[in-house]
């Protein structure tokens, strides 16, 4: 149960795949946005989430990259913290996040989800969580589409077990590629990890 009173007209468009007016995505962007909306929308039906609850999980995915494809100078006037010294594939999460409580998005867990979901952050509930795994597993990405379809297919059932797998996995590709690990993403970590 989400605690959430009522479903914000914004985020019950965004759960039928209308974005804001603000969103910059490419046409391939929004089919991944899709896939995941999709992929929320099944995990919270399997998991008997009430029909808002469900509907938050779709929105969600619909939202999580809706400024992937926007100048990063510009997503950096949207933020007023230390969110703006992100690496730039990074600042689209806050500056979404920041955008949908400007237009009156009071839902801290979607609010979340969608502000860390390409760092993870240890305040993450279990729809930040959800979006994180979706992000990376859904159908349409290509890298070891056995190991992801595999993934797939256990959750949402083996969702608490299967989560430091797959955060794991996203680790050790940014170590693979030489990048720094956002102090966010190791805290989450250690929380998976129950430290």
């Amino acid at each position: 149960m989400s605690g959430v009173a009522s479903i914000e007209p914004l985020i019950e468009r965004a759960a039928h795949g209308i974005l804001p007016g603000w969103a910059q995505i490419t046409d391939p962007r929004l089919e991944h946005s899709r896939r995941v909306a999709e992929l929320l929308g099944r995990w919270a039906e399997q998991l008997g989430l009430d029909l808002d609850d469900q509907t938050r999980w779709r929105a969600t995915g619909w939202l999580h990259d809706a400024l992937r494809d926007a100048d990063p100078a510009s997503l950096r006037e949207i933020l007023r913290d230390d969110r703006r010294e992100l690496p730039d594939p990074l600042l689209h999460g806050p500056s979404a996040a920041r955008l949908l409580q400007g237009e009156g998005v009071d839902d801290p867990e979607i609010l979340d989800a969608i502000r860390y979901h390409t760092t993870g952050h240890p305040s993450l509930g279990t729809l930040g969580r959800a979006l994180y795994l979706a992000d990376a597993l859904e159908p349409g990405r290509t890298y070891d589409p056995v190991w992801t379809a595999s993934i797939r297919a256990q959750l949402p059932e083996r969702f608490d077990e299967l989560f430091p797998i797959v955060l794991a996995q996203r680790i050790s590709h940014l170590i693979e590629r030489g990048q720094p690990l956002r102090p966010e993403t190791v805290d989450l970590w250690n929380a998976s990890r129950g430290e």
